[in-house]
């Protein structure tokens, strides 16, 4: 195989501001990108420059052909895992701050363009595999919004057991901007899903692995382990695994026309929140920004 002229340096672990790239090699290739914590202290979100960053390491997967710079040559990528190097959280999902100056300044345009982009990474990180990797979500602490929407868009879903879980955006009168009826009714169908998303329920790992909304769970610390065992074990019948993965891509693909109108209906509805709604968004994001807080407190 030719040599691959990257966007990226070619070099095993490829860094950016936040995203961090690194190939293992042994029997399999493993792909890890790891999302670093705001080096200015941000919310552990989706802020515009860390979309740009995940947008930027995704694109330059497909355009290669699935193929990432090991030892100064291409390397097929078969397994990629996506996960968090923050200690308590793998995503709070968007970025709230944004959409309350986007509301406030009637500005439905640059509100339009931020979800558009949460979708366009969302949907290319779940359909990287393009049959022939597979992808892994490693959640390691709450997971929610559109962190949770990414998580459920990879192959699978490995989960440590403190994680939790939930869309918290119907308390001020929003729901998931791009993917998430479409990725929990992949997984739990329609209707359980509508349920999960309009409940303001925070959901803990051991109930969503007896749902089937993840796949596995392991110990709190234990995470990079349980990736490492599903790898070795999906590796052993590799060739049928990912036969029966496209199957299941085929008869139940993610329809992008579909969501691209969630994302026209989520702004419309955006633009209309009441001012009781804005305050409800006014005090998640004060929850946010204070790390030694829950970031949410829903109904139990």
């Amino acid at each position: 195989m030719g040599a691959i002229d990257f966007n990226l340096p070619t070099v095993n672990g490829v860094s950016t501001n936040r995203v961090f790239a690194e190939m293992d090699t042994g029997k399999v290739n493993t792909l890890w990108m790891t999302i670093g914590k705001d080096p200015n202290g941000g919310v552990h979100n989706f802020s515009l420059p860390l979309l740009a960053e995940l947008q930027n390491m995704v694109q330059t997967v497909k355009a290669n052909s699935g193929n990432w710079p090991h030892a100064g040559q291409p390397a097929p990528i078969h397994y990629a895992v996506m996960r968090s190097d923050h200690p308590e959280y793998f995503n709070l999902g968007g970025d709230l701050d944004h959409f309350r100056t986007c509301i406030k300044n009637r500005d439905s345009a640059a509100l339009h363009d931020y979800s558009k982009q949460c979708l366009d990474l969302m949907y290319e990180w779940a359909t990287l595999a393009n049959g022939t990797m597979t992808t892994v979500a490693l959640v390691q602490g709450r997971a929610l919004g559109g962190g949770f929407e990414t998580a459920l868009s990879a192959d699978y879903l490995v989960a440590e057991e403190h994680s939790t879980f939930g869309f918290p955006e119907i308390m001020f009168g929003l729901f998931p901007c791009t993917g998430g009826m479409s990725l929990l009714s992949r997984r739990i169908g329609v209707y359980q899903a509508e349920k999960m998303m309009t409940n303001k329920r925070i959901y803990t790992a051991p109930e969503l692995l007896e749902m089937g909304v993840i796949d596995a769970m392991c110990p709190t610390g234990h995470g990079v382990a349980a990736v490492d065992r599903f790898i070795a074990e999906h590796a052993s019948r590799r060739t049928a695994r990912l036969m029966i993965q496209r199957s299941r891509h085929r008869i139940a693909p993610l329809d992008y026309q579909e969501l691209s109108l969630v994302v026209d209906e989520w702004v419309e509805a955006a633009m209309q929140l009441t001012t009781e709604e804005m305050r409800a968004m006014d005090m998640l994001i004060m929850m946010q920004r204070s790390p030694q807080r829950s970031p949410v407190r829903l109904a139990a």
